[in-house]
């Protein structure tokens, strides 16, 4: 990106600032040139990986490891509590808990003709209340008292339940007597619109109600289907599905023991692994925020003991999850769990050669037949080689179910959410009362960003030279043995006040701010926190980022304690003079904003350009998490928005210089919280 124009309204702003606030174009600033910004800024303290090695380190040191077991008894009472935390933390939180309990809908619509030996049966069913999933029946001719069931969920195909492979194997459990129910996926085949893709699902918890719910429930919902059929055997229930569809395998047959046969195919891997492969690297929902407070893969999988399990995977996986890098992790944490029940022969893997490749071939399906027979048709005469039948594949039309016009997706269960947030949003009247706020309203901004205070422990000057009558320092700060940030200071002869500089741009885009700063005679230090600028992630770096929620941080709060511990360091540094945040874009405003709201010594002043009015205008915008990470942090929406955030930041002054329309009229109120704290200032000019 290009620098502002030094015409841009943000730097008109500056200039009027430098005025209102009584610093003018004091003469101990100079005109430096643009040049010599230019090539400060492009220095570094760090190289290409150092935020990457340290983000994975910093996971890494976080995921939960399963622990031995000495008896059966010792690990019963384990996995009962961990299955519960891990539904209860994880799935059902927000309106989560009340789609879990809703009475929800099952419609049955018209039927196909199958193939020799079954028929097909289109339906539809709620998995949530409004959210319609699409699937189609598999029923046997001939039917017994006693059937075994089998949900087949599927991955990251665009032809969704049509897929051939997929479509291969529900005729083929037919075949065999099976009751088969193959559901379509969220952003697949029928749901391919935008408003499904995974990424909005982050949407809903900004709102504090979980992301993963819906794909939760579309699976717990079919095995509901499966299991209201009249024919169903309890005690035989299947589930299989290839990438995403292993996914939702090993996530349903952990956590839901109706499951009693389970076969996830090239699927996932333990979050450790992921931290090394950078390809395991999983979408939204199989990285949900703090499922590693609880579980990590290998707990899940030790948790389908004593079941019959099939672990599936490829040798050379042109996708994810080879089989050398991600089976042993898992078979050592699942194997001693599997011997305890004495049941190590129900534990098995299959390792495809050939093609070797991302599938569930047909190599793949028989290995799964021969799991089927030996558990479900022991005593019976079960040939696993697949039976021909694809002749009898239907189309993507064939397949398709109607639904209602309005059916729910992952962004209008957003907007739903965000409607009555932030709960107990009302201000406070009086002085006291807003004393009184900040104090309790700080510590649950803290619990939110899961933010955690950063002390820099090491400064270390790279570099310094004076040109131009400024000098230029480049510093590599240490943040106590997690982080490293680079920190370009440009001081001018005479500095008379310090700011501190941040962009969603990156600081190389900031020349131009940077050399109004100093002929206002600030000392300006500029810096790119988590995930900005040469602290930047590299190769898929959002994922990375979704990690750091998923062991139970947030990226929000790591750039807010970031952005504190250089405000303390500055302070200490320069004899006590505290720091004005200059932030431009919304993304670096909120960060500032987060980080004076919980910090209240060092921060003295904010001035947030381009800021959001509203943090709903995340959702109204229909943002992803693979773009704007850091804003999805869960539960922030619900309890506060951006003048929440002000006030507990007030008494300090926080001006959005140019607000938007929306700013003007969300923020307008704020005026009277200065007022009521006996100063005169207007937040939105």
């Amino acid at each position: 990106m290009s620098p502002i124009s030094p015409m841009s309204p943000i730097i008109q702003a500056l200039l009027v600032f430098c005025v209102v606030a009584g610093i003018g174009i004091s003469p101990a600033g100079a005109e430096v040139p643009p040049e010599t910004i230019k090539t400060c800024l492009e220095k570094t303290a760090l190289t290409t990986e150092t935020t990457l090695q340290e983000t994975q380190r910093y996971c890494a040191d976080r995921v939960p490891r399963l622990p031995v077991f000495a008896t059966l008894a010792e690990w019963e009472t384990y996995a009962q509590k961990l299955r519960a935390d891990t539904l209860a933390n994880t799935v059902y939180r927000g309106q989560a808990a009340a789609w879990r309990d809703a009475k929800l809908g099952v419609e049955y619509l018209d039927e196909l003709e199958g193939g020799p030996g079954y028929k097909i049966r289109k339906l539809r069913y709620e998995a949530l209340p409004g959210l319609w999933i699409p699937a189609v029946l598999y029923l046997p001719e001939k039917m017994s008292d006693s059937m075994p069931v089998a949900l087949n969920v599927n991955g990251h195909d665009r032809n969704g339940k049509a897929a051939d492979y997929k479509q291969l194997r529900c005729i083929n459990q037919a075949k065999r007597g099976m009751i088969v129910l193959n559901p379509e996926w969220l952003y697949m085949g029928q749901f391919s619109a935008p408003d499904y893709a995974h990424y909005r699902m982050n949407q809903l918890d900004l709102c504090g109600t979980s992301g993963l719910a819906p794909f939760y429930l579309s699976m717990k919902r079919g095995l509901d289907v499966l299991l209201a059929q009249p024919h169903a055997d309890p005690k035989r229930v299947a589930v299989s599905g290839l990438s995403g569809g292993g996914w939702q395998t090993i996530f349903i047959s952990s956590l839901d023991t109706r499951v009693t046969l389970s076969n996830p195919v090239a699927g996932y891997s333990s979050l450790l692994t992921r931290l090394g492969v950078t390809a395991d690297l999983g979408d939204s929902e199989q990285q949900p925020a703090d499922m590693g407070l609880t579980a990590d893969y290998t707990h899940l999988t030790a948790l389908l003991a004593p079941r019959p399990t099939l672990l599936t995977y490829n040798s050379k996986d042109n996708c994810c999850f080879v089989a050398a890098s991600s089976l042993p992790p898992l078979l050592a944490a699942a194997e001693p769990i599997f011997k305890l029940y004495g049941r190590e022969a129900n534990l098995r893997t299959h390792v495809n050669e050939v093609p070797g490749d991302h599938n569930f071939g047909l190599d793949n399906r028989e290995a799964h037949y021969r799991l089927l027979g030996q558990h479900f048709f022991a005593g019976t005469t079960f040939d696993a080689q697949e039976i021909p039948s694809e002749k009898e594949v239907k189309s993507k039309g064939e397949l398709n179910v109607p639904l209602p016009e309005n059916n729910a997706t992952l962004h209008s269960l957003a907007v739903d959410a965000m409607r009555d947030l932030p709960r107990e949003a009302a201000l406070p009247a009086t002085d006291t009362a807003i004393t009184e706020w900040q104090t309790a309203r700080r510590q649950k901004l803290k619990s939110v960003l899961r933010y955690h205070p950063l002390k820099i422990t090491k400064s270390e000057m790279i570099s310094k030279e004076t040109k131009d009558e400024t000098t230029c320092i480049v510093w590599k700060l240490q943040l106590e043995d997690h982080w490293t940030l680079s920190a370009i200071e440009f001081v001018p002869a005479k500095p008379v006040g310090t700011t501190l500089l941040i962009g969603d741009a990156g600081r190389m885009a900031l020349q131009a701010e940077v050399q109004v700063l100093l002929k206002a005679g600030q000392r300006v230090v500029a810096v790119d926190p988590f995930y900005f600028g040469d602290a930047a992630l590299g190769k898929r770096d959002f994922l990375y980022a979704l990690l750091v929620s998923t062991v139970g941080d947030r990226p929000l709060g790591i750039q807010a304690a970031q952005l504190a511990a250089v405000a303390d360091w500055l302070v200490a540094s320069h004899d006590g003079l505290k720091v004005t945040i200059e932030a431009l874009g919304p993304r670096t405003s909120l960060m500032a904003l987060c980080a004076a709201a919980v910090q209240t010594q060092s921060i003295a002043e904010l001035r947030l350009h381009k800021s959001f009015g509203s943090l709903k205008e995340i959702i109204e915008q229909n943002q992803t998490v693979d773009v704007t990470p850091e804003l999805f942090c869960f539960g922030l929406l619900e309890s506060f928005d951006i003048k929440q955030l002000v006030t507990l930041t007030a008494p300090r002054m926080v001006t959005f210089p140019a607000p938007s329309d929306r700013a003007r009229k969300e923020l307008a109120e704020l005026k009277d919280i200065y007022k009521t704290l006996g100063l005169v200032h207007q937040p939105v000019p």
